[in-house]
């Protein structure tokens, strides 16, 4: 977590666009510093709380190419394999 201080002119969407290089942290930076929430352009000399980025996957790219916590011994399969209890019939 670290500190900005702010400069005149500064909003909560420039801040989060040039703090994490988008403006969509900019909730992350809102719930952060909640005392502020009415100041929408700030004057010079204003702490900012600045929490870390949170860790997110790519929402957009296809669900092989993501991340998954599950066993990586799984594997998917378009062929329904049949139970071990099938197999003794």
């Amino acid at each position: 977590m670290d500190i900005y201080v702010t400069t005149q002119g500064d909003c909560w969407d420039s801040l989060a666009y040039e703090l994490y290089g988008d403006e969509k942290y900019m909730q992350l930076l809102i719930e952060a510093n909640w005392p502020l929430l009415d100041i929408l352009v700030f004057p010079s000399g204003v702490e900012i709380i600045v929490p870390d980025m949170p860790d997110e996957e790519d929402e957009d790219s296809p669900f092989w190419r993501q991340e998954d916590d599950e066993d990586e011994d799984e594997y998917y399969s378009s062929v329904d394999e049949p139970d071990e209890e099938d197999e003794d019939e």
